[in-house]
């Protein structure tokens, strides 16, 4: 009478044993697919999951960007965010594009619906306060535009703009380096579309941009018959452009992983070298 009993009991405890194994079983595989998610797979943890969307100007200019196409890696920025995306482990064809304001993408509590932004932010504290930043992918110099048939044509010295009305784009290193170069009273602007039309309607003397922006500018012709009259001193910033991410983004640490790799094996360099060297040579430095 007691072993039909005992082999019930037996069969019963072995089929309970069996399915806990396989609920722990299920629940081990649950916990390490989870955990690859968060901490393995960078390209799951992306505002899209599976793409990395990129954010730049509306619209962009050479040599940042070639023909207002980021699309398609041409131009230094546009080759840039391709080259720190591959080094992250994304394809080519996983990057998407998207257009955003300057003012917008760094401001405090902005809602971000793109993983990186590029489009020639500066570092600055305050704006790290805000946002995430790579490091620097390139620190440049700041430089003076000016009609050619205008009163500073010929000026040679920061000193004798004193006296001129100066513009510069709100909330850009250029705008510090006037102020901090130049003169406090600046005229400032919202883009630098505006800026441009500025100078060409003789609202302001002069305008201040970096030195890439300046060389395109008049080699493009949105200034009419204006020229360079120099590089302001001392203009080089030493934190540079960065790419911006959100602030706390998942992302942040392997983009500046990647951006750090690509200086030390030449790619930044060999980038600099193809898209910004007649931007920025042969332009001389005005004096005190």
């Amino acid at each position: 009478m007691s072993f039909p009993f005992s082999k019930g009991i037996t069969r019963a405890l072995a089929t309970a044993l069996g399915v806990t194994a396989l609920l722990a079983g299920a629940a081990g595989c649950g916990g390490s697919n989870d955990s690859g998610a968060k901490s393995g797979d960078i390209t799951q943890q992306t505002y899209e999951p599976g793409s990395l969307t990129v954010a730049t100007g509306q619209p962009t200019y050479e040599p940042w960007v070639i023909d207002d196409k980021p699309e398609t890696g041409k131009g230094y920025e546009a080759a840039v965010a391709y080259a720190v995306a591959e080094k992250m482990g994304f394809k080519k064809s996983q990057v998407k594009w998207t257009r955003t304001n300057f003012d917008q993408a760094v401001a405090p509590g902005a809602q971000k619906d793109w993983d990186m932004n590029i489009q020639q932010f500066s570092i600055t504290p305050e704006r790290k306060k805000s946002v995430d930043f790579t490091p620097s992918y390139y620190n440049e110099t700041q430089a003076v535009v000016v009609l050619k048939s205008g009163k500073y044509a010929d000026t040679t010295s920061v000193n004798d703009l004193k006296d001129g009305m100066i513009g510069a784009m709100v909330g850009t290193t250029s705008y510090d380096f006037t102020a901090s170069k130049i003169k406090k009273d600046i005229k400032t602007f919202n883009d630098n579309a505006a800026l441009a039309q500025a100078l060409s309607s003789n609202q302001i003397d002069a305008l201040v941009i970096d030195t890439p922006d300046a060389v395109n500018m008049v080699q493009t012709g949105q200034v009419k018959d204006a020229k360079i009259i120099g590089q302001l001193p001392g203009s080089e910033d030493k934190e540079g452009m960065g790419i911006v991410l959100p602030k706390g983004s998942p992302l942040t640490q392997e983009a500046s992983k990647a951006m750090d790799a690509l200086k030390k094996d030449g790619t930044i360099q060999k980038l600099q070298e193809e898209w910004l060297k007649e931007y920025t040579t042969d332009i001389p430095k005005l004096k005190n």
